[in-house]
């Protein structure tokens, strides 16, 4: 059976989501919606329908599952709910403060409509939460920790872009070696913030930019590089597009526990190295895509979490099929 898709908001997830979907054999892509003029979008696919997101209503009965590919701050608290009395839908919000109430939200709306709904799907949220929750069953005497990078986060390089005198950015975030190695190590260390990541800028200065004053400007910035050890270089632009026009990322995820009255030690670890961070986690969202299909056409509605999701319902093979090759 082949699941009809639309893309509501086609960015650099938008377009991951697109290859995705043509890469599953059981997928179609039917449209693609935006904000903008539909004829200034050029998508990869021939033949797909590039529409206005105002006439996403007449797709109601086009589109099995509509794949939300807008932002956490504004974005997705709007559309997810809104979408989800018209399709079933899935969404990558990943504000994880704020996830019970948008689950809340969502689940509402999808109940009224009786449509399928997933909220954060991708790899943090998503398989860095299901590897969480596995290691905090198996390990209930333990501590959890989580790094992140090296990978550009590209809300922070935003925020670098934003300040005076600042032509372009990119920023990494780096894991520090030391507090990788004492958790593996398994004492279960207590870090700090500044003491698991730093950050490191590369920066692009406009023309007769003061480099000293938007570099602390860079290093004081509240929420983003005050608490951390934060190294800031200054480039051409030139050698940014060469060298930092990527998207990389990863990280991993390590719980510390102990077993047996505390006399025997486990470490387990789940790591991910990305070239590509939005085309992975379109990936992970079209596999729960496939999910919330099936789950549709048995009856199913409501709101779920990658947590709701049994592994089977991921994968384009049988049952008959997992348990023959990967069980």
């Amino acid at each position: 059976m082949t699941t009809r898709v639309g893309i509501y908001g086609y960015g650099n997830l938008g377009r991951g989501i697109e290859l995705a979907v043509n890469a599953a054999e059981d997928m179609e892509l039917v449209a693609v919606f935006t904000r903008r003029d539909p004829a200034s979008v050029k998508i990869a696919t021939s033949g797909v329908t590039v529409a206005n997101v105002k006439d996403v209503e007449s797709f109601k009965d086009k589109i099995d599952v509509m794949i939300l590919c807008g932002g956490s701050a504004t974005d997705l608290p709007e559309q997810t709910p809104a979408l989800a009395k018209l399709f079933n839908v899935v969404d990558s919000f990943d504000t994880h403060a704020k996830i019970p109430t948008h689950f809340a939200n969502v689940d509402a709306s999808a109940k009224s409509s009786k449509h399928v709904a997933l909220i954060s799907a991708g790899w943090d949220p998503g398989m860095f939460s299901l590897n969480r929750l596995y290691a905090n069953a198996v390990l209930p005497n333990g501590k959890d920790y989580t790094f992140w990078g090296k990978g550009v986060s590209q809300g922070h390089s935003d925020a670098i872009r934003r300040i005076e005198g600042v032509a372009d950015a990119r920023q990494y975030t780096c894991p520090v070696q030391s507090a990788l190695d004492a958790v593996r190590s398994g004492s279960n260390p207590e870090l700090t913030t500044r003491e698991k990541h730093t950050r490191l800028c590369y920066v692009v200065l406009k023309d007769g930019a003061d480099a000293a004053k938007v570099e602390q400007e860079i290093k004081n910035m509240p929420n983003y590089f005050s608490d951390y050890d934060t190294t800031v270089n200054f480039i051409s632009q030139e050698e940014l597009d060469k060298n930092h026009k990527g998207l990389p990322h990863g990280g991993f995820v390590i719980r510390s526990g102990s077993t047996g009255n505390g006399k025997n030690k486990h470490v387990i670890e789940y790591s991910l190295k990305l070239d590509s961070n939005p085309e992975f986690t379109a990936s992970v969202i079209v596999a729960y895509a496939r999910a919330v299909a099936r789950l549709f056409n048995e009856g199913a509605s409501g709101c779920k979490t990658v947590f709701d999701i049994a592994p089977a319902y991921l994968s384009t093979l049988s049952g008959e099929q997992l348990r023959a090759t990967m069980l």
